[in-house]
């Protein structure tokens, strides 16, 4: 089983590279920090398009592309037991000692975990999103979660909103839900070598355009300001069903010249993009932890966010203005945000972000939750039937 205190950890979600996002971004950061403090981690995901088989990436990370296609958001269908046979398979090959489910919403996650549990393995579950309680969408996913969670080990969460909304949407005890927060890689997110001029201002969004990114309030709050400021400019990059309402603003206000269109940006591109602007502009109406914003406070960005879910928990007051998900008041924030850049040092904030976020920190948190869940007493199968 390896060394002594050594784990052999099989990571599984329905999200993982080649597509890119906050999930897939913590599973390969952890799952690299793990390896360097000499536990084994293996990556169960489904294929992406001809991807499937056995992958290998930076310092040996095993990467499992099972032959399941995705039918919906790049999750599979749900088949309860198809995923049985291939799952043992994998638990047994790469002796896995702990299985680490991530996403609520991911169904290959929520199938390896109960299969996990009844073949008598630990896991943990992270969940990285928050949930309503009251859309039809939201109901199913609370019974799924109930369902799953009922026999999960030890659970983490992203922020202490995250943590409040998953013990009340599945019913686990409060004591076996830990709070880890994302973290940043502050080497790959750099501020600019030269400090940028201020004689125009740059507001830099990236994200998915999508409703629940707050798109929607982009498309009020962006002729507003450029209205406001004559000296603002903006540049979006992303992509998503909401990209055409943002297209038409800006031929409806003839902005062209001061709203720039990206498309979608690949990660490692990221940093080239924030590090052309001054302050980066975050208008999710959920968030349980927004990755964006450390990566843009990495690049000594001041931040203008909503003020929902865990963002109020991600940075300190002096580096972030926060405000209601509303027009009116996002506008306020940002003219705020622009008479604060006087005040603001990019390379301070970096050095900043580099002692509250670090991927060697998460992953050493993780290995305390890992401890724990491999200390805990396995119940009977009455006992877990009743849960």
């Amino acid at each position: 089983m390896g060394e002594p205190g050594k784990h052999r950890i099989l990571m599984v979600s329905d999200f993982f590279y080649p597509n890119f996002g906050g999930v897939e971004n913590h599973i390969y950061y952890l799952s690299q920090c793990l390896i360097k403090e000499g536990h084994k981690v293996v990556v169960m995901t489904h294929a992406y398009q001809s991807r499937s088989g056995v992958r290998y990436m930076t310092n040996g990370l095993k990467v499992y592309y099972v032959p399941w296609k995705p039918f919906l958001m790049q999750n599979t269908l749900p088949t309860f037991f198809g995923t049985l046979s291939i799952t043992r398979t994998i638990l047994i090959r790469e002796k896995i000692s702990l299985v680490h489910g991530h996403q609520a919403f991911s169904t290959l996650c929520h199938e390896a975990l109960m299969h996990a549990r009844t073949m008598g393995y630990k896991v943990v579950f992270t969940d990285h999103s928050l949930y309503g309680f009251s859309d039809v969408g939201s109901i199913h996913m609370n019974k799924v979660l109930q369902f799953t969670l009922a026999d999960v080990t030890q659970a983490i969460c992203v922020s202490h909103t995250s943590k409040e909304n998953t013990v009340l949407r599945s019913g686990l005890p409060p004591e076996k839900v830990y709070v880890i927060p994302n973290a940043v890689d502050t080497a790959m997110f750099k501020p600019a070598p030269e400090r940028l001029s201020r004689h125009e201002i740059v507001i830099v969004v990236i994200s998915r355009l999508v409703y629940r990114k707050g798109a929607d309030l982009l498309v009020e709050v962006i002729p507003e300001v450029c209205r406001l400021h004559p000296n603002v400019r903006f540049i979006v990059g992303g992509d998503g069903p909401k990209r055409v309402r943002l297209e038409e603003m800006r031929e409806k206000h003839s902005l062209q010249d001061r709203v720039d269109m990206l498309g979608a940006v690949p990660h490692a591109k990221v940093r080239s993009v924030l590090i052309t602007g001054h302050i980066f502009l975050n208008s999710s109406l959920t968030e349980a932890f927004c990755i964006a914003i450390l990566e843009a406070a990495s690049c000594g960005l001041l931040t203008v966010s909503t003020r929902v879910g865990g963002v109020p928990e991600v940075l300190p007051d002096d580096m972030v203005v926060l405000a209601a998900p509303d027009p009116t008041t996002m506008v306020h924030a940002i003219t705020r945000a622009i008479y604060m850049l006087p005040q603001i040092d990019p390379q301070d904030m970096h050095n900043r972000m580099k002692k509250l976020y670090s991927w060697p920190d998460v992953a050493r948190r993780t290995e305390i939750v890992y401890n724990r869940a491999l200390k805990c007493s396995t119940p009977p199968l009455l006992d877990r039937l009743s849960r």
